[in-house]
């Protein structure tokens, strides 16, 4: 069914079984305080090498510690790194992956207290600080780092190397015209500005040998103002394969741009193929693209259309390690989805926090878990409610050996995650939901609809633990006027569910995720919608990533925001509130949507006495969070008993 997907390439002297290449992440973890690998990063990549993944890089392998992109990523510029490396290696060549890294300097990028850079030009979103310029012969040295780091990468076994030159790091300034306004040899012209790279090339084939299969990532398009474009990629590529690189991984972005390097949900699978396609036509090398690409099927297409020859992937390997091999046996509905979120992976990683993965609590814990046999004694189980946390419990139940069975009071599951799904943009979350809905079938756990927790099924079931994932609703606000108000007063979650209506003028009460998805929800009806956000800052608990698109969407939406704001009086038709400091009127308004606070679902609690279960909260119930919280919670209750 895959042919193209799972058809073996020749990559330099280099054999690779399939076409899918696990991207290199900065995951932010599993290296000690020199910076060398530990068991916690090896056994990260191992799970995903015995996935059956074809290529595999270690991310944010620094050549010197001026460029260290992170605090917690393995380095390479030091010839201490090659023990832990090599034991790595060891580990994951069982599973005939073939593993390499990518060497990288941050230059502005680095979260440095001083950074370095082709120009004294400081990074323009993201990281601060200063920004010195390197001097020619500090550039010099930094090209026989590259070369020494990629003779270490060999001397520990590593199968080939990637040099990082896309993303806006350091080679990418160099390249770029709007961070590199030199007017030395590595300036202005575009052989000088791309003389670094070139000279790293010929040292790293120096020091690490020409039959060292050594790929490049480049941007197709930075995606900012006057920085580097798809033509000079075009321009570029035929000069890297005469030059020896292997393969182009074509990918896009930088800290800043208007298009991110890690894109949310909100922007289209396979966002940057249109990049490596036009690569395509002017190489014979292999070509790698990346960006959004999550379904197998989709990426078979890609490579039968010939925009590509493999395709990289990053977040859906956080989200599934074993997708190849689910893949290649065609188990699609197996594969847990990545959803786009942004949250666990760069979003957390960008606070210099640990990478993690909204949908699979396991990242970063691989060293940690052990396969352990199923339960020997199996328990009853009834989980109450069949939103994400409830199923995920009741799926890790189920793997354990116990017998859950799951009651859900709505004629449906999917909880407020089902109604987030159906806001613009945003119905990728439903992916998630799916993969849950689909292993319960495959699992064999009966759900029972439009059944709240009772004593007589309690009773029926007599089960041993239960587990109260019935989740949360709005909280209404006491505020001056609100019940008085003649316009319609309704909540996100009526909205979403079809219950109720708004008019044409709506006010939103909440500016959190929820606020703002309800405010986009409704400009893509065509209303006009003012939010009253009450904090200080707008979806704080949205990754930057992913709020980033969803404010461009506002804006689109012509939805007015304010933030900081102190109601003094809602009115017949609007409100009167303060913000920064100015009084402010609404008026001419028909309704308004509550989307604020949420209060736990605990009515099942009474249920408690008169029975010899646990009772054990999870999720929303438990207190109101993020997804990440109420699968990792949920799965973390099931292995726990």
């Amino acid at each position: 069914m895959l042919s193209h997907l799972f058809n073996p390439i020749q990559i330099g002297n280099m054999t690779v079984k399939n076409r899918l290449m696990m991207s290199a992440m900065s995951i932010n973890f599993g290296v000690d305080e020199r910076c060398h690998v530990t068991d916690q990063l090896i056994e990260y990549f191992v799970e995903r090498a015995r996935g059956e993944v074809g290529m595999m890089l270690v991310g944010g392998g620094s050549v010197h510690p001026g460029g260290q992109e992170l605090p917690d990523l393995p380095q390479m510029y030091d010839d201490s790194c090659i023990p832990s490396l090599k034991k790595m290696v060891e580990r994951v060549k069982r599973y005939d992956t073939r593993f390499g890294v990518q060497l990288m300097h941050g230059g502005r990028q680095s979260y440095l207290p001083i950074k370095v850079a082709p120009s004294a030009i400081p990074a323009p979103a993201v990281v601060k600080g200063e920004v010195r310029a390197l001097e020619v012969k500090e550039i010099k040295e930094l090209v026989a780092c590259f070369g020494d780091s990629a003779r270490r990468c060999r001397e520990a076994g590593f199968d080939f190397i990637e040099i990082h030159g896309a993303h806006g790091y350091l080679i990418n300034q160099f390249m770029a015209p709007n961070s590199n306004i030199r007017i030395d040899e590595y300036g202005g012209s575009f052989g000088n500005r791309t003389r670094f790279l070139f000279e790293i090339i010929e040292a790293i084939q120096e020091q690490a040998g020409t039959e060292f299969p050594l790929g490049i990532r480049i941007n197709g398009n930075d995606y900012i103002e006057n920085g580097w474009e798809l033509k000079d990629t075009v321009r570029l590529a035929p000069l890297l394969e005469k030059a020896g690189v292997a393969y182009l991984h074509i990918s896009g972005g930088v800290y800043g741009s208007t298009e991110l390097t890690i894109p949310s949900m909100y922007t289209p699978q396979g966002c940057f193929v249109h990049l490596a396609e036009a690569v395509e036509k002017v190489v014979d090398i292999p070509v790698i693209t990346v960006g959004r690409i999550k379904d197998p099927e989709h990426a078979n297409q890609i490579l039968k259309d010939g925009k590509a020859d493999m395709v990289s992937m990053g977040r859906s390997f956080l989200a599934d390690p074993q997708y190849p091999r689910k893949a290649r046996e065609g188990k699609f509905s197996q594969i847990r989805p990545c959803v786009g979120c942004c949250l666990g992976c760069i979003h957390a990683v960008l606070a210099k926090e640990p990478g993690s993965c909204v949908v699979n609590p396991d990242v970063g814990r691989e060293y940690k878990i052990k396969e352990e046999a199923a339960s020997q004694t199996p328990l009853k189980v009834v989980v109450v409610g069949a939103g994400p946390a409830g199923m995920a419990a009741a799926r890790m139940f189920a793997l354990k050996g116990h017998e859950p069975l799951i009651c859900e009071r709505e004629s449906d599951s999917g909880g407020l995650l089902a109604l987030a799904a159906k806001a613009p943009g945003r119905g990728e979350l439903g992916d998630i939901l799916h993969f849950f809905k689909e292993e319960m079938e495959r699992l064999g756990v009966e759900t029972r609809y439009d059944t709240p927790l009772s004593r007589d099924l309690l009773n029926e079931i007599k089960p041993d633990k239960v587990i109260l994932a019935t989740g949360s609703l709005p909280d209404m606000p006491v505020i001056k006027g609100l019940f008085q108000t003649a316009m319609g007063l309704i909540t996100n979650v009526d909205l979403l569910k079809g219950r109720e209506k708004a008019g044409d003028r709506v006010i939103v009460l909440g500016g959190g995720m929820t606020g703002l998805i309800t405010a986009d929800f409704l400009a893509d009806q065509g209303k006009q919608v003012v939010v009253l956000n009450r904090k200080k800052s707008f979806a704080e608990e949205m990754s930057s990533n992913d709020r980033y698109y969803l404010r461009e969407r506002l804006k689109k939406g012509k939805v007015d925001l304010y933030k900081n704001v102190a109601i003094q009086a809602f009115t017949d038709d609007g409100a009167v509130f303060k913000s920064n400091g100015q009084t402010l009127t609404l008026t001419k308004f028909d309704t308004v949507v509550i989307s604020e606070k949420q209060q736990s679902i605990r009515d099942a609690k009474k249920l408690v006495t008169n029975t010899n279960a646990q009772f054990y909260f999870i999720g929303d119930a438990k207190s109101p969070r993020h997804l990440m919280y109420c699968i990792s919670e949920a799965e973390e209750i099931a292995r726990s008993v």
